[in-house]
């Protein structure tokens, strides 16, 4: 059976723990960061990372192949 590719856009978005959870970003952290409805405490928060949902688990999993 030939090699699997990693999804090119996954790997720069999704890494994995070592107990095998899926790490991502938060979201809404691009633009629009001052003066716009975003607070000091919403900006800071949304600095650290967090767990996937359960939900895209599988499917993240797919796009790393050998990440496991």
């Amino acid at each position: 059976m030939p090699k699997l590719k990693t999804h090119s856009g996954a790997k720069k978005r999704f890494k994995l723990s070592k107990n095998g959870k899926v790490i991502r970003a938060h979201a809404n952290k691009s633009h629009l960061l001052n003066g716009h409805g975003k607070t000091r405490k919403t900006k800071r928060a949304l600095r650290g990372t967090t767990v996937a949902d359960k939900t895209n688990v599988a499917q993240v999993k797919r796009l790393l192949p050998y990440q496991q």
